[in-house]
């Protein structure tokens, strides 16, 4: 049977299910229902020919490369390009969801958006598709664009992600670079390019320094609405702005609670801790890293997830019912380690331990100085903890952790790095009282990473690659029952 014959059989066959999609390269171009089509041409080497309000485009077919009960797939020339593509025809057995339809129509945008801004260029593949595999999240378009002989990676962010997706598309940038150079052995990927809302630039710009040289990156912010790409210097952005929380607030704060809340600390004094937060002024009570109760304005309020009683001489036994089923169920030695008392808030356990004797991360470290949440305005919303040392010597040391893998840790240790680098170079730490009594070194901060040692994200390697060799990092393994007691495994 000639090529032609076999696809416009296999084709009608598809067109009978009301639940097929067409999706090139894989991208998602429409439902197969909302089209007309028919095939034309020679019949060995066939054109398809699609049409509609929205569509019109028309494909050389080369071959039919599967054909099963799900999918058709076609391998494709599109007119002007070399290189065959993929064009798929899927059942589906699903509605896509509005998300999913946002992104594949911003897909579409992106592709309009890069062929106009580089017009001598030739847009290769771009898809909204996750690759798992290679831990490529399908929150970003990505494709590849051949220059010449070189090719450029691009990734690009939807307009309606969260910040949060934005500001960590550098990690995903970077892992689709590496990924694009593995997949193109016969041609040089040149470098990336990453392109974000207006928005999301000043946080991507402000971590790019941090990056290593060598590595070509371009940044442009997307004007969705205009369909334009501007290219960003980096060098002209600046620094993101950050304040110290000055140490003589934190110690006011702690004082004026002091009478109120000590009586709960006399309840487990070994376990509960005192965490003053100037930007609220409020002072948290943690229970080996639990929030469990915190005092406002004089009045304490308690409870778990969230304090919301307040203490008062009725309530006084329903907190210390609280703060025993603490003792027993966020214990060490607990024996229900599934209990939610005993997993909830993991990284702060682990952050207590670490202040109780920074020395178990290493020895070259000054117990008397562990801060945390030394910022006023990014610590709490970064969902790494930061905790900031400094060794024996008078050079500062930035501690990241996490008790199970996280994609972002690398970029992330790297921005914090930034911006501690920032106030040493301008004397911010002694104007605010840290470290009294040492003299800081003016040397860039020491960073570590800190997890149990099977918990490190397999990126984690690469992406610490991609990072300027002025950041001096180490990764401090610790053994998996690190509640029991910090146990280093490994130190790397």
């Amino acid at each position: 049977m000639r090529l032609s014959a076999e696809l416009e059989d296999s084709l009608r066959e598809f067109a009978a299910n009301s639940s097929v999609e067409i999706r090139e390269n894989g991208s998602r171009i429409g439902p197969l229902a909302g089209l007309s089509w028919e095939v034309r041409g020679a019949p060995d080497k066939p054109l398809l020919h699609f049409w509609s309000d929205q569509h019109n485009f028309t494909r050389r077919v080369l071959a039919i490369t599967d054909n099963s009960e799900e999918r058709l797939a076609l391998a494709v020339e599109r007119f002007g390009r070399s290189p065959p593509d993929r064009l798929e025809f899927v059942r589906t057995s699903f509605d896509r969801s509005a998300r999913e339809l946002s992104r594949e129509e911003f897909c579409r945008q992106f592709e309009r958006i890069l062929l106009e801004r580089f017009p001598d260029e030739t847009l290769q593949s771009l898809t909204v598709a996750a690759d798992l595999e290679h831990s490529l999240s399908g929150n970003y378009a990505r494709g590849i664009m051949r220059s010449g002989s070189a090719y450029w990676a691009v990734l690009g962010v939807p307009e309606g992600e969260s910040r949060e997706a934005a500001e960590n598309s550098l990690t995903f940038g970077l892992l689709w670079l590496e990924r694009a150079r593995q997949s193109r052995c016969n041609g040089f990927v040149a470098g990336l390019r990453l392109i974000v809302p207006s928005s999301a630039c000043p946080a991507v710009a402000h971590r790019l320094p941090a990056l290593n040289p060598k590595l070509k990156l371009e940044l442009y912010e997307c004007d969705a609405r205009k369909e334009t790409l501007e290219r960003i210097d980096s060098c002209s952005t600046g620094n993101l702005k950050t304040w110290l929380v000055p140490r003589r607030e934190t110690q006011s704060l702690s004082d004026q609670a002091g009478p109120a809340i000590q009586p709960i600390i006399a309840l487990s004094p070994k376990a509960i801790t005192v965490h003053p937060v100037v930007q609220s002024s409020e002072v948290w009570l943690r229970f080996r890293g639990l929030v469990f109760a915190h005092w406002d304005d004089g009045k304490i309020f308690f409870g778990i997830p969230e304090s919301r009683e307040k203490l008062t001489s009725s309530s006084w036994p329903a907190l210390k019912r609280l703060v025993t089923d603490l003792g027993s169920y966020r214990h060490p030695l607990a024996s229900d380690t599934r209990h939610a008392l005993y997993r909830s808030q993991a990284e702060r356990w682990l952050e207590s331990l670490i202040c109780e004797d920074v020395t178990r991360i290493d020895v070259a470290l000054d117990p008397r100085f562990v801060y945390s949440q030394v910022f006023a305005n990014t610590s709490a919303e970064r969902g790494i903890l930061d905790l900031l040392t400094v060794d024996r010597n008078g050079r500062l040391a930035i501690l990241e952790l996490k008790a199970n893998e996280h994609l972002h840790l690398p970029l992330q240790a790297a921005d914090y790095w930034l911006r501690i680098r920032g106030h040493l170079a301008q004397d911010d730490f002694l104007r605010y009282g840290y470290f009294p009594g040492v003299h800081l070194q003016s040397a860039p901060p020491t960073v570590y990473l800190v997890a149990p040692l099977l918990r490190f994200h397999p990126s984690t390697d690469l992406l610490l690659q991609c990072l300027s060799p002025e950041l001096q990092i180490a990764r401090v393994g610790l053994a998996e029952n690190w509640r029991r007691g910090l146990h280093v495994v490994r130190r790397f």
